[in-house]
């Protein structure tokens, strides 16, 4: 089975366009080595799929005949992401809470005196 169609039937991406895309940006790897959409796919194989800042690494158990149930993925592929993948993941939504939001425009003279003042050090 193709590799885009392999991870569009696992459920990792909603479509099978998206995986193909996935592909071609080269943010699919299989056996650490970058893959083109058309890219047989055997069991046994480790893929790694970069998607929105996280790592998944995956093992291929069986391939499905076309997309399968949430329920049943875990008969298809063995997820071997490490734990610290996802606490990245959350120290990049904490840091993205101290950014200003879009639309509020200018920082005020205050909003400049506070970024000064956590910026330099206590003498």
């Amino acid at each position: 089975m193709r590799i885009d169609k392999f991870l569009w039937s696992v459920r990792y991406f909603k479509t099978r366009n998206m995986a193909t895309i996935a592909c071609k940006k080269g943010h699919v790897r299989v056996n650490e080595h970058t893959v083109k959409p058309s890219r047989e796919v055997y069991p046994m194989d480790n893929i790694r799929v970069r998607k929105n800042q996280i790592d998944y690494q995956l093992t291929v158990m069986d391939i499905p005949e076309s997309r399968v149930g949430a329920k049943l993925v875990d008969v298809y592929r063995k997820d071997t992401t490490p734990k610290e993948a996802f606490a990245n993941n959350e120290l990049l939504k904490n840091a993205k809470e101290h950014y200003r939001k879009k639309g509020t425009g200018r920082p005020t003279k205050k909003d400049r005196r506070d970024i000064e003042g956590y910026l330099e050090e206590p003498e």
